[in-house]
């Protein structure tokens, strides 16, 4: 059985638009490219290994369900399947996908954020026809991006402002934990193993919202708010930890603001701003930056303007060389184009992409060799 935050366990648990990963760093010391003279002193950083969270400070704890209550206040195998007994392990009923943001796999289960259809399917084979994957949450309103830890499974319920928490109890995926008020639609949400913090973006008020759980229990907390106040109001899509430092993508302003054409590179640990990145407006409405092998690649939705016609994928050695319009569009040369490619996951020599506007040709996968993409696959 899946234990659950009910029970304690034996060391510290370590593992894993308005529309949705992220590079994991390592422990070891690394290096960011060197792009500019002034920022030749951030040459290299290393994100320091957190201790264990002790639960005795913090801003809010999680809110129990009705069967979260239920589980912790179990005593035994029999109040537990007496807890979970309500809930149904429900096939999904779609053969297509509507908006998919984001793909990913824990252990040896695969996870679609089905967005418009609000909800997240599963299924132990990735090739599996859609109708035959199993509905894990219908709770969330447009969620975009999931996140786990192996024990915790974190769902950014962007039109809701909260966030979800669901634990695997007995094979079947239960909603045990809410927290409410998550800023202002949330939808960027990833597990960082180094730092042992769940970060959700909250994608136009600035703020990042960090959570953890002690090492003997899944129950959640909300350990800090940071903020940059540059980018409040404007509608940031998407972050990425690459090489030690939190990278922020440039969005989209009702305002006009000046800030929204900029890629900001932070300090993970105190958000401070590092450099900015001036980019050109018919790139600026950016969804995500992600980090492979010598070149980002950064999938776009949209211009200054809001308008889908610029989506595309471009990819660059240098985020320095944008503001110079130095980039390489490789969106229809790889993936058709037309349509609107989203956020870009990972897993193991993998990496895929959602993308939406294309039927038939929601998310794709693809391989990296010797900094040219290769094996592209329509998957759905």
């Amino acid at each position: 059985m899946k234990k659950t935050f009910l029970y304690k366990t034996t060391g510290l648990i370590l593992a894993i638009s308005m529309l949705t990963g992220c590079q994991i760093a390592g422990a070891d010391s690394v290096s960011v490219p060197t792009e500019t003279s002034s920022q030749a002193s951030f040459a290299s950083t290393t994100l320091t290994p957190s201790s264990p969270f002790d639960g005795t400070t913090y801003i809010a704890e999680s809110n129990l369900t009705s069967v979260g209550q239920e589980l912790a206040e179990a005593e035994d195998e029999v109040d537990i399947e007496d807890a979970i007994a309500g809930i149904d392990v429900v096939q999904n009923y779609d053969t297509e996908l509507s908006v998919p943001t984001y793909i990913t796999r824990q252990d040896d289960t695969w996870f679609i954020v089905d967005c418009y259809h609000n909800r997240v399917i599963y299924s132990d084979d990735l090739n599996a026809p859609l109708d035959e994957w199993y509905i894990m949450s219908g709770d969330a309103t447009q969620p975009h991006t999931i996140a786990s830890d192996g024990s915790v499974y974190m769902i950014d319920d962007t039109e809701n402002n909260r966030v979800l928490v669901y634990e695997k109890v007995n094979d079947k995926f239960v909603h045990t934990q809410t927290f409410y008020d998550i800023g202002n639609r949330p939808h960027y949400t990833i597990y960082n193993e180094i730092t042992d913090t769940f970060y959700v973006w909250s994608s136009t008020t600035g703020e990042l919202y960090c959570f953890r759980h002690t090492s003997d229990s899944t129950r959640m907390y909300l350990t800090d708010i940071k903020k940059i106040n540059d980018l409040d109001g404007i509608y940031v899509r998407s972050f990425s930890i690459i090489d030690g430092y939190i990278y922020f993508v440039s969005g989209v302003s009702d305002t006009d603001s000046a800030e929204a054409s900029n890629i900001i590179m932070c300090d993970l640990d105190t958000l401070e701003i590092k450099e900015k990145y001036t980019v050109p407006a018919e790139v600026a409405g950016m969804v995500q930056i992600t980090k492979i092998q010598d070149y980002y690649y950064i999938s776009v939705s949209t211009d200054t303007t809001g308008s889908q016609d610029y989506a595309t994928i471009i990819k660059t050695a240098s985020l320095s060389d944008l503001s110079q319009g130095k980039y390489e569009d490789i969106y229809s040369e790889y993936f058709i184009g037309g349509g609107t490619p989203y956020y870009i996951s990972n897993v193991d020599d993998t990496y895929f992409l959602t993308e939406h506007r294309l039927k038939g040709h929601s998310i794709w996968s693809f391989k990296v060799t010797d900094n040219s993409i290769t094996d592209v696959t329509s998957i759905f």
